[in-house]
């Protein structure tokens, strides 16, 4: 189905609806694991698949299922997100499509350096 014209403006309205409930699903916690769900949160969104809405829904509501099943488990967050909460967030992405601006200058750097090498190559 084509999206309506406001979407085209605003975006998907059923991805501010997911978002929302997500929001309401954190709020919901208790604190430590809010302020812990918000910090991920903002790490994520500004690292996160930013060009793919769909993936950073999904990123954000399985981060709530976590931390939903781990207050159930009863278990700490430290143990959750662990002795380094970027290594836990960097591996937590990677689960999910999508990229960053971190991501493409990442691969750009990457891809440029290569392509050094192979002139270099050809060039020796």
């Amino acid at each position: 189905m084509a999206p309506k014209w406001y979407e085209l403006v605003t975006g998907s309205l059923e991805q501010k609806k997911q978002y929302r409930e997500y929001k309401a699903r954190v709020a919901a916690l208790p604190p430590e694991y809010r302020e812990g769900a918000a910090a991920l949160e903002r790490y994520l969104l500004n690292l996160g698949p930013s060009n793919d809405g769909k993936a950073l829904i999904a990123m954000l509501s399985d981060l709530a299922d976590l931390l939903e099943q781990s207050v159930t488990a009863g278990t700490r967050l430290r143990d959750v997100v662990g002795a380094d909460p970027v290594d836990f967030a960097e591996t937590f992405m990677d689960n999910y499509g999508g990229g960053s601006w971190i991501r493409k200058e990442r691969e750009r750097l990457r891809k440029s350096l290569a392509a050094a090498e192979a002139e270099r190559g050809e060039d020796g």
